[in-house]
């Protein structure tokens, strides 16, 4: 295999590692805040739900050079983690972990947010009445009924992320084999006018892109044929 290609196989290893671990945070931190989105009267609900949606309309390269500089040695948490692991998050894979986790945060959230505002409250008062506590009634009714939201958020964050570009390049800087993902990797095959290496990756994540939400459809259409 020449160096080439096993650089190429490198940054879609990382992309997708990238997109795994993100997918998994969002749906850990992800959920819980949409459940809350959905239940809460709080006056605080429109700040934060505007707070997760900015990255939808949030210039890439804006949130990246905040996160730069706010993720830097010199700040408190850049500081605090470099005490801890003796590196810098800027420019290596917990960086970009960060960004991703920041950057997707909406593709993961409103598509939960969406399922559990569509339950309603009845069967969630209903398993009230048999004693069920909100742990319960979250873990045994309101996050089965929100299966095809789960499926969507968990597709939707994967996806996004592996097409990510302006926040990985700014926080990651794209060193090869280290914070190199796809997209940039593409870029890079670009600006050094390889387009023969350029379109290999570009159609990989074209064919990517489609075959994602296409089983995102399919998955959905079943679930709701069989009225999950």
């Amino acid at each position: 295999m020449s160096p080439a290609v096993t650089a190429d196989l490198t940054a879609v290893v990382i992309t997708l590692r990238l997109a795994a671990t993100t997918t998994l945070i969002l749906l850990v931190l992800g959920t819980p805040l949409a459940w809350w989105l959905a239940r809460t009267h709080s006056a605080l609900r429109t700040p934060i739900e505007a707070l997760v949606a900015m990255p939808l309309v949030m210039p890439p390269t804006v949130l990246g050079f905040y996160l730069l500089v706010g993720l830097g040695p010199h700040s408190p948490l850049g500081a605090a983690w470099g005490r801890l692991t003796d590196s810098t998050l800027p420019f290596s894979f917990a960086g970009l972990v960060v960004g991703s986790v920041i950057y997707s945060l909406p593709f993961v959230v409103q598509p939960l947010q969406a399922a559990f505002e569509s339950q309603g409250r009845v069967l969630l008062e209903a398993a009230a009445t048999l004693r069920a506590g909100p742990l319960d009634r979250f873990f045994t009714v309101a996050l089965p009924l929100a299966r095809r939201g789960l499926v969507t958020a968990a597709t939707l964050g994967f996806a996004h992320t592996v097409g990510e570009f302006g926040v990985v390049l700014m926080i990651g800087g794209g060193i090869p084999g280290r914070t190199e993902v796809a997209s940039i990797a593409i870029y890079n095959h670009v600006q050094d006018l390889q387009y023969a290496r350029a379109n290999v990756l570009a159609a990989g994540l074209l064919a990517f892109s489609f075959l994602i939400l296409l089983m995102v459809y399919t998955i959905n259409r079943r679930l709701r044929r069989r009225g999950l």
